[in-house]
């Protein structure tokens, strides 16, 4: 199966999963978490991104979102080449990581596969981006996205997973804020 998935409607919302190299569970500490976090924050403040739901897992992000100024592409790109590179330099430089030299090493065998890495890959290249153009659609993608902590065997409530928008739909925007009030889209209804 091909991995060239396109943003084909620039204007549309979109949901998209990626996940570290080879599935490396990365996201086990708060700062890394963070780092997530911000860059979502600073993504919508500062790049028009709109998100309408997200779930950070231990070796992945599901997303479903919109770039308000038409780029969905660059600015996941963006955000991936800005996190993939704060986080390695927190992996470099903390110094509770007791895996850092295997995470460093796993990345740098990842980069050396990859001709567009100079040094070391963090993300795996693809995003699958899925276009949202229903209701049916976005609801089945956001009770997927809610429900991965609950399948993983993290939690038994969507709520109770800390880094997930599950907690923003019972109106908990402790973690982020999200664009849910303009999700309708004139088609969702949860």
């Amino acid at each position: 199966m091909s991995r060239k998935y396109k943003f084909q409607n620039p204007s549309a919302a979109y949901f998209v999963s990626f996940a570290t190299v080879y599935w490396i569970d990365v996201f086990t500490r708060q700062v890394y978490f963070s780092i997530l976090q911000e860059a979502i924050d600073h993504c919508r403040t500062k790049k028009e991104m709109e998100v309408f739901a997200y779930c950070f897992m231990p070796s992945h992000v599901h997303l479903v979102f919109r770039s308000a100024n038409d780029n969905p592409s660059g600015l996941l790109r963006d955000f991936k080449g800005f996190t993939a590179r704060k986080i390695i330099k927190e992996i470099e430089e903390n110094p509770q990581e007791s895996r850092k030299e295997w995470l460093l090493w796993m990345m740098e065998r990842a980069g050396k596969k990859n001709s567009n890495v100079n040094k070391r890959q963090f993300w795996q290249q693809h995003n699958k981006p899925i276009e949202i153009w229903n209701g049916k659609v976005i609801k089945q993608k956001i009770d997927y996205i809610h429900n991965n902590p609950v399948e993983q065997g993290f939690v038994t409530d969507p709520v109770d997973w800390k880094y997930s928008s599950a907690r923003n739909y019972t109106d908990d925007d402790t973690i982020l804020k999200i664009d849910n009030e303009g999700m309708h889209l004139g088609m969702m209804e949860l």
